[in-house]
């Protein structure tokens, strides 16, 4: 009975002060801090260019110009089929937006953050995350602090447990943290309206055709909701998996190493794989969720949000399961 003394919330709470005490959650927050104003700029910069070239902010004629880009390119021989097949799909969706009268790209504050949230759910996020979660276990390796946690009153699975707890924590405080530094910082540059702006979501690629069929609008501040949960399942997918790899393997720096890899054989694989059908049961390859929402063509033909929170959580099944076992089993005091 000695095993059950110490509860699961002490440990949560302990687990939680030394995440702190490592100030990496600080260190992504002044990475967060450092890196926004400098998209909000170039941002800024990008509309204020678009003003220059058509003598006024007109949200039609930028698309209309971005169509006929697309279009040129597509008449090239020198672009590559697999990015013809993006760039088909960019112009029915844009065409679908001016049809419709609805600027997709509005400056404003929330617009900002639905688009910034959309490019970093594939890397950027992951990489911080990884960050949080890689050395939870391998640290207390290298620092002899796992000898001691595992001689007191305590059954290991709640030890994992309560990191698993603490990695969930800070992941969603990564997630909350980007939107509103986002939201906050952008909005000095672009105000902070737009919350009931509508925008599309449903878009259904198949192949090079896009099913307008789902197609409805939705106000901005639902859509950014929907994103930031996609977000979020992705970015505990990955917090999941580094700390698999941190059970797995004693070295932080491994660890690290080895998740940096996936992630970014992940992101070329999505962009140089598309033949290869069976690429699609990759974890790394179906982080890009929010894609779905917004109508981009998905890495490999047959791949949608269904099938892809489906891969995504049997990797994540599968992780813990691994963990568990290894940490219960292992014999890791020497």
């Amino acid at each position: 009975m000695t095993n059950e003394r110490i509860g699961l919330y002490p440990l949560v709470k302990n687990e939680t002060i030394k995440m702190l005490k490592k100030r990496r959650f600080l260190v992504v927050l002044l990475i967060l801090a450092a890196l926004i104003p400098m998209f909000t700029y170039a941002q800024m910069k990008v509309a204020q260019n678009n003003q220059k070239q058509f003598g006024q902010q007109d949200w039609r004629l930028v698309n209309q110009q971005k169509i006929k880009d697309y279009q040129n390119r597509l008449s090239s021989g020198r672009v590559p089929e697999e990015w013809k097949k993006v760039m088909r799909v960019q112009v029915r969706v844009l065409q679908y937006y001016l049809d419709k009268n609805v600027n997709p790209e509005s400056p404003n504050a929330v617009t900002f953050t639905i688009g910034f949230l959309k490019n970093a759910i594939f890397l950027f996020i992951p990489l911080m995350v990884m960050v949080i979660a890689s050395d939870l276990v391998s640290s207390e390796h290298s620092t002899g602090t796992i000898k001691l946690l595992l001689t007191r009153p305590v059954r290991r699975w709640k030890v994992l447990l309560s990191k698993y707890i603490a990695m969930i924590f800070y992941v969603s405080l990564t997630v909350f943290a980007t939107a509103a530094l986002c939201y906050l910082i952008s909005g000095v540059a672009f105000g902070y309206g737009g919350w009931n702006m509508p925008i599309f979501s449903g878009f259904k690629v198949i192949g090079e055709e896009v099913d307008f069929s789902y197609v409805h609008p939705v106000p901005q501040w639902l859509y950014l909701l929907m994103e930031c949960g996609l977000v979020w399942f992705a970015a505990f997918v990955v917090g999941c998996m580094s700390l698999t790899i941190s059970v797995l393997v004693r070295s932080t720096a491994a660890g690290m190493g080895i998740m940096l890899a996936l992630l970014i054989a992940g992101s070329i694989l999505s962009n140089m794989a598309s033949s290869w059908t069976q690429a699609k049961y990759l974890f790394m390859v179906n982080l890009s969720l929010t894609d779905y929402l917004s109508g981009g063509l998905p890495p490999i033909e047959g791949m949608n949000l269904a099938f892809s929170m489906t891969v995504l959580s049997a990797w994540t099944v599968a992780a813990v399961a691994i963990s568990f076992w290894t940490f219960m089993k292992k014999d890791i005091l020497n």
